[in-house]
């Protein structure tokens, strides 16, 4: 799957490799973006981390309904589970005592889903549509 669509278009299946592949550069990109604001200083380097962070969610939550998809899930799982992972992380720094280590923990959790269901486990097979079949369709003569 070429680059743009694999990182921007909801539609479609990936496997395990795309996927992984296509995070991979996601993550590469933030950790380019945050050397980059460190080079900025104090000024504006937080404001540069916090905007590649949060546009990050887009390819994420792309790649995500994608892989999710391809294990059998509908697709908004994946951009559901991507939104719920960052927002519990983000928790915790509003939070104080117990709740910052309960949704700390609610966090955790959800990440390793996130890893065993979409980033592990092998794609299921699809259902067989009467479409790709053929099936009811006339005999070729």
């Amino acid at each position: 799957m070429p680059l743009l669509p694999l990182l921007t278009g909801f539609e479609g299946r990936i496997g395990r490799a795309a996927f992984w592949s296509g995070t991979a550069l996601v993550a590469l990109a933030l950790v380019l973006a945050d050397i980059g604001s460190a080079r900025l200083g104090a000024e504006h380097g937080p404001q540069i981390t916090a905007f590649a962070g949060a546009f990050a969610l887009f390819p994420w939550s792309a790649l995500a309904a994608k892989r999710g998809r391809d294990r059998g899930r509908p697709w908004f799982y994946g951009p559901t589970l991507v939104i719920a992972i960052v927002l519990s992380g983000l928790g915790p720094g509003y939070l104080e005592g117990a709740g910052a280590k309960t949704l700390g923990t609610f966090s955790l959790l959800l990440w390793l889903v996130a890893l065993i269901d979409l980033g592990l486990l092998p794609g299921c097979i699809a259902p067989v549509s009467v479409a790709e079949t053929g099936a009811g369709a006339k005999p070729a003569e």
